[in-house]
């Protein structure tokens, strides 16, 4: 049996017909989910790229992890998918992009050589790299890993200083002039970079041609595109596939935000761009555009998959790392806890039979990204890892065992980097926010502020903050209880197994060691002897 992950970045849950859109068609993920299982309630561990990929790739929570924020590393002994299936001996291989930072100074510090193989594999998430890209200009961020797709683009005529730049993220203008594809003016204009030679593109070449070059052992393949996620440039048609008309209504109201950080946060730069009519009605369109691209690669991924008898053995997952406000809530770019940035879409493909039953159904049991590192752990036929792995498998939901399932889920989000931290006059070490979520009532804890208070049920837009009603104090006190009750847990005691443990309660004190016994008798009614050389023992 083989994994094949794929991920999106920045990829909006309502956004894919599967889900409910009218506004967009996406057959060929449609096509997956009548397949497989559709989870409605999926919930990432934070609503940026970093933190998020991090818990995915762990399956912990941020605050277990450490990498709360991107550009903060993932620290040196953290285990990965990577390293629990290295174990078994099947290899996680990646083909794109991850946001993994490395921990350079702790590799240092422990004598790692960055270029060894252990040090490369710490350095990657844990996997073997087949090509990474992190998207944007390698030629300007070394941590952007573009060089692959540079050399590519090379390869093929469109060369440069930094061909990412003067291709994939330049649009030509009306007068012939080169337009920067990081000016939102911009998305409308096809990028230079033709269709076929896209990011899109050439990551679904470079997955199959993974997936071609693999013999009969089992693997693991992280495909992680890119896309939906800015710079809004597409190739031509899917620059002008979509125009203002095909748009959602945008969901926010006047005076929604009644909370000082979200006021602070609301009046940011990315924030009061996207908050304008102008700006939404070109990127979104440009957004949609790049969705359909998606939704066309996975369609030629799909068709090999089935042709190549690879739908019989692999298991395929689809998921995004976080969602996009695009001007809901009068925000921009992702972050916070709002369903179109926290809620992601997950479709997930079983190839057994005991799959069969749920094919093409969709359940709303609360599920969240660390819940995919144990599923394939389990799988794959990994040994249970519960004192490592903080989610759960979804094995049972995918086979219709529901069972004992969780009954809420949590994320989290450090915003000592953002610009509204300073703006309400919060210290770093104090700017964290998480979120309780049970299905109905969507609680975020602010350090040192009061609540936010959301009920899903009557106001499924989240546009009512109730968090300073006095009226919802219950509701309030009942969620701020489940999220103490979650910090109480243990999040790092990783290195015993829970068997062992109770092996070592059985056996009490190491052998040889005697702790608060009075005489022998004492000894020998626990079954114990002194030590041989005492007399008379």
């Amino acid at each position: 049996m083989n994994v094949l992950w794929i991920m999106a970045d920045q990829l909006r849950w309502d956004y894919l017909s599967c889900y409910g859109a009218t506004h967009i068609e996406t057959p060929n993920l449609d096509r997956l989910a009548a397949k497989g299982v559709r989870f409605n309630r999926a919930y990432v561990q934070s609503p940026i790229c970093g933190p998020s990929r991090m818990s995915f790739y762990t399956g912990r929570y941020v605050r277990s992890h450490g990498a709360t924020w991107n550009g903060f590393p993932l620290r040196v002994g953290e285990p990965t998918l990577g390293d629990h299936l290295r174990e078994i001996g099947i290899t996680s291989t990646l083909v794109g992009k991850t946001h993994m930072r490395a921990d350079a100074e702790g590799m240092k510090r422990l004598g790692i050589d960055p270029e060894s193989t252990i040090g490369a594999l710490v350095s990657e998430c844990g996997f073997d790299v087949f090509v990474r890209d992190d998207g944007t200009n390698a030629a300007t961020d070394k941590n952007r890993h573009a060089e692959d797709y540079e050399e590519y683009l090379r390869a093929h005529g469109m060369g440069g200083d930094t061909p990412w730049e003067e291709w994939a993220n330049t649009a030509i203008g009306p007068d012939g002039q080169f337009m920067s594809g990081w000016l939102l003016e911009t998305a409308p204009l096809p990028a230079r970079v033709p269709r076929e030679h896209s990011e899109t593109a050439w990551l679904t070449t470079r997955g199959i041609e993974f997936m071609e070059s693999q013999g009969d052992d089992p693997w693991l393949c992280h495909l992680s595109y890119i896309k939906p996620h800015w710079p809004y440039l597409a190739p031509a048609p899917y620059n002008d596939m979509y125009s203002a008309s095909d748009l959602p209504p945008v969901n926010r109201r006047d005076g929604e935000h009644t909370h000082p950080l979200m006021k602070a946060w609301s009046e940011t730069r990315i924030c009061r761009s996207f908050a304008r009519d102008n700006v939404r009605d070109v990127v979104a369109p440009v957004y949609m555009g790049l969705i359909k691209e998606l939704d066309d690669n996975m369609g030629r991924l799909f068709d090999y998959l089935e042709t190549s008898g690879r739908m019989q053995d692999t298991m395929v997952v689809f998921c995004s790392d976080h969602g996009d406000n695009m001007g809901d809530h009068w925000l921009g770019e992702k972050d916070l806890f709002y369903d179109c940035s926290a809620r992601i879409p997950l479709i997930v493909y079983d190839p057994r039979q005991a799959a069969d039953a749920t094919r093409g159904t969709a359940t709303d049991a609360l599920v969240e990204g660390i819940d995919l590192a144990p599923t394939f752990q389990q799988f794959l036929g990994g040994p249970e890892k519960p004192h490592v792995f903080e989610g759960r498998s979804l094995e049972p939901l995918l086979h219709g065992k529901t069972g004992n399932w969780r009954d809420h889920c949590i994320s989290e989000y450090d915003y000592a980097t953002r610009d509204a931290r300073r703006a309400v006059g919060v210290d770093q070490a104090d700017a964290r926010l998480v979120m309780v979520f049970d299905g109905r009532w969507k609680y975020i804890h602010v350090e040192n502020m009061r609540p936010m208070l959301f009920d899903l049920q009557a106001d499924p837009g989240e546009l009512d903050d109730l968090g300073g009603n006095p009226d919802y104090e219950e509701q309030i006190e009942r969620l701020k209880a489940l999220h103490f009750t979650w910090a109480r847990r243990h999040h790092s005691r990783i290195t015993r197994a829970p068997e062992i443990i109770e092996k070592m309660t059985d056996a009490r004190e190491p052998e040889g060691i005697y702790i608060a016994y009075w005489d022998p008798d004492e000894l020998e009614a626990d079954g114990l002897k002194m030590p041989p050389h005492i007399k008379g023992s």
